[in-house]
Formats: structure tokens, sequence, C-alpha cells
């Protein structure tokens, strides 16, 4: 992807500056904890990076949908306390408090950031969303957080797709030298934009998740860029029901149908690969613990399809294995239960041992890969699922434009 006009973090000098970081922290907790931190990790180089440039941090984040109004549930403390940990090692010559203010803008968080200590404290504003001017993009509540920096960082790959205050409005207060995308924001760029710069051939797309709705932009996109697409997931019955394929119980999107023949002929005639399962993991309802695997790719009536089959798995993987460029985005199955998880995980498993160049689209995929333990083996993971697919479908993001401009305004 083309960064003309982009500052990086570790271009400017941040010596005693207050620098405010938006990092993308909207992570799953479980009984008050952190249940999933990989995207605090993955914010920890620029964190670390500021740090040791002597600057005052600022981390700003969403979690969840509180609607604008202070919610304990979305409250960011847990986060807090996971980052404090994850900064609590060897890699750093010095240790680290994490100051968490319990609000986001205000005299009291000035204040606090004040009194920051360079190198030895960094500050976690409370949730964004608890206020208002948040999502809509508010120009005064923009202000208020520009306020309390010298310098606006964006390192949140998987909310530049969002025209929020924290994202994009923000950028108005801030002239080009004084504002940068972070080192997560630039392997992102760098990851997925080889996927979208003459990608090496064969080309293989492996997209699942429940609905047609939520990929139909990506899928079209992705005809005009791919050799072979491998559809999985909830999806998939929605183009067999679109070839009379018998799909008994299983989620269909009928709305769509038109959408989904419409795919399947433009494919046809691109001469793009375009495979549906063969077979399936079946069960009568979500509930079930037990999955049959059916003979051919009709679901039985009074059943409804859950995982693609084991045959289906091995044709997946062989695609994979040819491929010179493989992205993945969207689950297989219902492969949080472990009934129905063996054919998202043996794609994550064909994909690790790809010899092409192999990205995994953020969202379900990511918490798959992660689940079974094979991040490490993937070339480049994605933070950002609805990110990762907007810049596919060849969409601008709002939170990259708006690093571009030079401002500020008054």
């Amino acid at each position: 992807m083309d960064t003309t006009g982009i500052k990086f973090v570790d271009e400017l000098d941040l010596n005693e500056k207050r620098v405010l970081i938006r990092v993308d922290f909207n992570t799953p907790l479980k009984d008050g904890e952190v249940a999933d931190d990989t995207r605090i990790r993955a914010a920890l180089p620029t964190i670390v990076h500021c740090l040791e440039a002597g600057a005052k941090v600022i981390l700003c984040s969403h979690l969840g949908r509180p609607k604008g109004k202070v919610n304990p549930k979305y409250t960011m403390e847990p986060v807090a306390a996971r980052l404090a940990q994850l900064l609590d090692t060897d890699t750093l010559l010095y240790d680290v408090e994490v100051v968490f203010p319990e609000a986001v803008v205000g005299p009291d968080v000035a204040e606090l950031i004040a009194d920051l200590k360079p190198r030895h404290q960094v500050m976690l504003l409370e949730n964004l969303r608890f206020e208002p001017g948040e999502e809509s993009g508010d120009d005064a509540f923009a202000r208020e957080l520009a306020e309390l920096a010298d310098f606006y960082v964006n390192d949140a790959f998987g909310a530049a797709h969002r025209a929020h205050a924290s994202v994009y409005t923000i950028n108005k207060f801030f002239d080009r030298n004084h504002k940068a995308a972070g080192l997560l924001m630039r392997a992102e760029l760098q990851g997925l934009g080889r996927l979208l710069q003459r990608p090496e051939k064969p080309f293989v797309a492996v997209v699942g998740g429940a609905k047609v709705s939520d990929k139909l932009g990506v899928l079209m996109s992705l005809l005009d860029k791919v050799d072979e697409i491998l559809i999985g997931g909830a999806m998939a019955y929605t183009f067999l029901a679109a070839q009379g394929v018998g799909v008994g119980e299983s989620l269909v999107e009928r709305d769509f149908i038109d959408q989904a023949t419409s795919i399947l002929n433009r494919a046809k005639a691109q001469g793009v690969k375009l495979r549906l399962p063969v077979d399936h993991r079946v069960a009568p309802s979500f509930e079930a613990t037990e999955a049959t695997i059916t003979d051919d790719n009709i679901v039985p009536g009074g059943t409804m399809g859950l995982d693609i089959g084991p045959r289906t798995a091995e044709e997946y993987g062989r695609a994979i294995a040819r491929a010179s460029t493989i992205f993945w985005n969207g689950p297989m199955g219902v492969f949080e239960k472990p009934a129905f998880a063996e054919g998202t995980f043996s794609v994550a498993r064909a994909m690790a041992d790809a010899e092409g160049y192999t990205v995994v689209g953020g969202g379900d995929s990511l918490a798959a890969i992660e689940k079974a333990g094979l991040a490490e083996s993937i070339d480049h993971v994605s933070t950002g699922g609805g990110a990762s697919l907007e810049l596919l479908e060849g969409k601008s993001l709002p939170g990259i434009d708006a690093l571009r401009a030079n401002y500020p305004i008054d």
C-alpha cells in the first residue's frame, strides 16, 4: 500500500514530549480479566519505542460498545492491569508503572499527564466510547484529546476504517510533522500491501464466516485478484442453496441468493475457481456436542451444516499448499465448539505449513490461529478484521488518509 505522505513514529523526536497513542485494546474480557491479550502485545513495540525515546506516553482505546455512556462493564481497568504485567519484563531497562485516571479527558487527566515520569510511567485513558463524541467524530471532543499531547500516533489498525474522533477527527489538530503511524500500523500496511501490489501467483483466498452479506464487497474485489476462492462457514450454505443443493436447516441468507449466484457466475466467467464444501459436519442444532459427517455436499433434512468435512478440508489444504500467496478471513465452522472446530484448525495447519506468503485477516481467523498455537508460522497476522477487508476491497481507510492530511485547523 502507498504510504506516501505518512510519517512513522521512529521518524519523530519525542524526548520529553507528550505523545498520545491511539491503540486498539478492544480485547475480550472474562470474569473481570483480559481473556486474549493479542492486541495489547501487538502494540508493545510502539509503546516501548516511545518510552525509550523519553516521551510521556498516553494511550487511548475503545472497548466494546457502551454507546457513549459510562458503563463499568466496559472499563479499561482490566486492560491497564494486563498492560502492566506485559511491561513488567526483563526487556526494559527500567520499571514501568501504568497510570489509570478513570477518565478520558478533563483537568484531572491533564494534571496527571503533567506529572508523568518519562520512561517510568505510561497512562491509559478510560474507554473512549464512554464519550458520546468519540463515535460521532465530534470536533470538540477530538480537540480535547489533542490538547493532551504534543504528538499524535495512530497504531490502531483495527479501528482505521472508522471515522471516529480519536482515529480521524483528531488529525485536524496536528500538522504533518506532529502526527505519525505506529510500528504496528506500518507492519499492517506492509503485510497487507503485498496482497494489493502484484501478489505472486497462484493467489488463493480462503473466506469463511457466517454471512455472505458481510463479505460481499471483498468477494467481488477478490475475483479480480485471485486464482481460487475457498468458501467455508455458514456463508457456504447460501452459495450451495443458490446452486440448488439441499442444505437442510443450515443458515442461509435467502435475500442474498441472487448475489451469491452473481458471484458464482462471475467467477466462472473470469476463470476463478470458486470451491464450495464437498462434505460437511452436521448436527441437529448449535447446542449439539457431536457431529455427523455427510457423504457428499448435501445436508440432510433436520440437520444443519456447522463445519466443513474432512474431504473438503483435504481439498482446501491442497489448494493452499499449491499457492504462492494465501489470504484467509473467517472460520470454516463453529470453531468455538470442539465438535465443529476441525475444519477451521485444518485450514490453520495448512496455512502454517504453506511455503507461499500467508496472511490471516484478523477477527475469528486470528483467534483460531492463536488458539491453534500457529500464529508464529504465519507471515502476517492482521489485528484488524474489518479494516483488512475494507483495504482489500479497495476502500480508503479514514484513519490512514487523515495521517497524510496537512492540518492543523484553528
